[in-house]
């Protein structure tokens, strides 16, 4: 077969798939990122049926799916919703950042993959999947929960950190000395510190010179800006996808609206393909050695995520109730582990099969502890006689990122006495 035609067929059949797919985890109410990921593997290296046709277009493919995941989360915040959760947040943010990295960076040491495996492996275990959390939430209607607020806070402080997380990855990934990697560190916080400057103080100018009317020349312009800014980046070693989440944040309002919603569509694609490609570089045969460390590391990180929302909305004044809803919701992991697994399989082939079968395990238990958590822990208390429940306290303040998740939702009638009761 000619190979532009086996690319066509290729490409053809796996965007088909994919959406089949998508719908099939919509039926099911799950998230359809393990699917993809199992896609992947079935079609990879040592898979049922090897894809080599579209494999270098895939591979581009991912690249832009990791780079439109970072820019669209770069619009869901202005500089100054940043600014505010960094400020109110911090201490929460710490919190996560010691419960969560730490398994993964002493289980890689245990395995022997070094400072650099560990420093990876901690990112996979610490970052919370902003996506499955957002789906579980709304899902479960509990949108206007008090402790909602909470779970955005925690997931914007990962986020933020991101732009220093993934600099300091990428520079240790390709081998630079210390006085290199720490060059490269100041170059990221000088720029993000930069562009929080830029879009305080001159985010409408920013935008009004990208903004237009047309549909078309709006998504070219934001698309070959983001391109641009994430190349940049790259040949500065600061990560191309922090390039790509600093030009979100410097664009808001109607701006930053519109280009939402004309890329949504085209990030969920190219993610699709990201995830695809990640397990189609992943031997299915990988998988089964490492499924005991992957799974105690699932165990163990479950608990200090759902210890992470609980101290995170004590410090808020949330009741029990409110505090084990936190703490089961912000389980779940997904898109970003895996984009930083991607990053460091090339310097670190093992982390890969590690970290698909870790995924595929949180992203499937994560909407399961969401839900029954809370449940669980007042069965435990009611055994031991502790009773169930809270201070009532008023729900803090909503802030920006909080009222653009829940501005046009609604609780029904089954959540609302579930949102008032703590």
């Amino acid at each position: 077969m000619h190979d532009t035609t086996a690319l066509l067929v290729e490409l053809g059949a796996v965007i088909l798939g994919l959406g089949l797919i998508g719908r099939v985890a919509g039926r099911i109410g799950l998230s359809p990122i393990p699917l993809y990921l199992l896609a992947g593997l079935a079609f990879g290296h040592g898979g049922l049926i090897p894809l080599k046709a579209s494999e270098d277009f895939t591979m581009v493919g991912a690249e832009i799916g990791v780079i439109l995941l970072l820019l669209l989360l770069g619009l869901e915040y202005s500089a100054s919703e940043l600014v505010t959760s960094l400020k109110t947040q911090y201490p929460s943010g710490a919190v996560d950042f010691v419960l969560n990295a730490a398994p993964g960076a002493v289980a890689a040491l245990i395995l022997g993959w070094g400072p650099v495996g560990a420093v990876a492996l901690a990112g996979v275990t610490w970052i919370s999947s902003s996506g499955v959390i957002a789906k579980v939430m709304t899902d479960l209607g509990r949108l206007g929960n008090r402790e909602t607020p909470v779970i955005l806070g925690v997931l914007v402080m990962e986020d933020l950190a991101m732009a220093v997380y993934l600099p300091l990855l990428t520079a240790m990934l390709a081998g630079v000395s210390l006085a290199g990697g720490s060059l490269t560190l100041l170059i990221a916080l000088g720029t993000v510190g930069f562009v929080l400057y830029l879009a305080l103080r001159h985010g409408r100018l920013i935008s009004r010179a990208v903004s237009s009317d047309n549909p078309e020349m709006l998504l070219l312009v934001v698309l070959g800006l983001t391109v641009l800014v994430a190349g940049l980046a790259q040949q500065l070693q600061v990560s191309a996808a922090v390039g790509a989440f600093l030009v979100g944040i410097a664009l808001s309002g109607e701006v930053a609206e519109g280009a939402r919603k004309l890329l949504t569509p085209l990030r969920d694609l190219f993610a699709a393909v990201f995830f695809v490609f990640f397990g189609l570089s992943t031997n299915p045969a990988d998988i089964p050695p490492v499924l005991l460390p992957a799974a105690t590391l699932a165990v163990v990180t479950v608990l200090t995520k759902i210890a992470t929302g609980w101290y995170a909305a004590r410090r808020a004044g949330i009741g029990s109730r409110g505090r084990w809803r936190a703490g089961g919701t912000l389980v779940a992991r997904g898109e970003f582990s895996i984009v930083i697994a991607g990053l460091a399989v090339a310097a670190e082939p093992r982390i890969g099969p590690l970290a698909t079968a870790y995924v595929l395990i949180l992203v499937i238990v994560g909407p399961l502890t969401a839900r029954w958590t809370q449940p669980l822990a007042e069965k435990i208390q009611a055994v031991r006689g502790v009773k169930p429940g809270g201070p009532a306290v008023e729900a803090p303040p909503k802030s920006a990122p909080e009222r653009r998740l829940g501005d046009h939702d609604e609780l029904t009638p089954e959540h609302a006495g579930e949102a008032r009761g703590d």
